[in-house]
């Protein structure tokens, strides 16, 4: 009964292929007071220029995902990307497409080995692209945390997506939605989830806002030094999303040696 997201890392000289300018987007979000996506409100059109549309079938969005450089995206490793799905950047309304979205062929995905369907540990894959993204205003990359960082529970998030609004819906928005969700700490938050909290998970939110399905995969961003980190990929939560339940995001300072691997063997 449980909904489900994803995420991934990079390492050695792979470094100098993450861009130095990230996490600042060029149209500056407006977060109104940091409400939610069930509950959350529509984004400023651009203002998370790192947010990827995972599609299949024609253009049916099945999961978010981040942009970490011209041509790496990270997602959760439940969302199943296939080498045939098409990574969509600059996009907003999925209704009416703008000129400032490119749609994105696939060359390799790279799904965490330490992935488990049951325990959803380590819910990252990584996604190079066959060709680059182009950046621009509405195009542009989210920083990576060291994996020393620290990010305090308490503090205030931001996660953006075209997941359901509602739970009982039929339908995801067209429009991309943002909320802002408080972290919780570890302890705080097997108080709901219990023994199925890991460290390689970080939870947000139970205040009245939530991530829901359709927006796995997609980021849970924080600000550090003025520019915003991926802290987390949506991974998992209550299969009815309740707003009084945190949402589990994969934990990307846990993650990060393995993303380094990865960008450094490829």
């Amino acid at each position: 009964m449980l909904w489900l997201l994803s995420c991934l890392a990079l390492a050695g000289f792979a470094r100098a292929a993450l861009p130095e300018n990230c996490g600042v987007p060029a149209i500056t979000p407006v977060i109104r007071g940091y409400n939610r996506i069930v509950n959350g409100e529509p984004a400023v059109p651009g203002s998370w220029p790192w947010q990827v549309s995972l599609q299949r079938y024609n253009g049916f969005h099945f999961c978010g995902g981040s942009l970490i450089s011209e041509t790496w995206v990270v997602t959760a490793a439940h969302c199943g990307v296939r080498k045939t799905d098409t990574v969509v950047v600059g996009a907003y309304d999925q209704s009416a497409p703008g000129p400032e979205q490119q749609k994105l062929k696939i060359e390799k995905v790279f799904k965490n080995p330490k992935f488990n369907m049951l325990t959803i540990h380590d819910d990252i894959t990584l996604i190079k692209l066959a060709t680059p993204a182009q950046f621009s205003d509405r195009v542009s990359p989210v920083c990576l945390p060291k994996a020393t960082d620290e990010f305090a529970g308490g503090m205030t998030c931001v996660t953006t997506g075209w997941g359901l609004t509602d739970s009982s819906a039929s339908q995801t928005p067209a429009v991309l939605q943002q909320v802002a969700l408080p972290l919780l700490t570890n302890p705080q938050c097997k108080e709901f989830w219990g023994f199925r909290i890991r460290e390689v998970m970080v939870c947000a939110g139970a205040d009245g806002a939530s991530s829901c399905m359709g927006d796995s995969g997609g980021p849970l961003v924080c600000q550090k030094d003025g520019a915003w980190n991926l802290v987390g990929i949506v991974s998992w939560g209550s299969s009815t999303c309740d707003t009084n339940t945190p949402g589990v995001y994969a934990r990307v300072t846990k993650l990060r040696d393995w993303i380094d691997s990865i960008l450094e063997a490829n």
